[in-house]
């Protein structure tokens, strides 16, 4: 099937989605984290090595494909980063069980009360006491 848009979210948390290949734009990387969704990274530009990193070196969610020496990243490349990730050998296992974990983490974080939650909200209360502050 192939369709002009769709939510990536939902896409990313069908039951039947076991690898996601990824620019590595930020929103991509914390969304197939969240979903607990093992990746390949395929960086272009700007933040995208830098996340490809993260998924492939901090996180081990992921693996990094590597392009030829004119930045191609080609089909055998991609191939072998896909058999990395799918082939439920033991980095197999790393990469979905870390992935599973930074999922806990990310869905605790959010939760009422968990840091990222309570972050945003003292973001929100400092926001607002500046603008009172400042205009009332």
């Amino acid at each position: 099937m192939i369709v002009p848009w769709c939510c990536q979210v939902e896409v990313l948390s069908h039951p039947c989605v076991g690898c996601f290949v990824t620019h590595c734009g930020w929103n991509s990387s914390l969304e197939s984290l969240v979903c607990g969704v093992p990746g390949v990274g395929v960086p272009l530009w700007t933040d995208q090595t830098t996340n490809a990193k993260f998924i492939q070196d901090v996180w081990k969610t992921g693996v990094r494909a590597v392009p030829n020496e004119d930045g191609i990243f080609e089909a055998d490349e991609i191939k072998k980063c896909l058999e990395v990730v799918m082939d439920g050998g033991k980095r197999s296992k790393e990469l979905r069980n870390n992935a599973k974990k930074w999922q806990g983490l990310a869905r605790e974080a959010a939760k009422d009360g968990g840091s990222s939650n309570l972050d945003l909200k003292a973001f929100v209360n400092e926001v607002a006491s500046d603008v009172t502050k400042t205009h009332f």
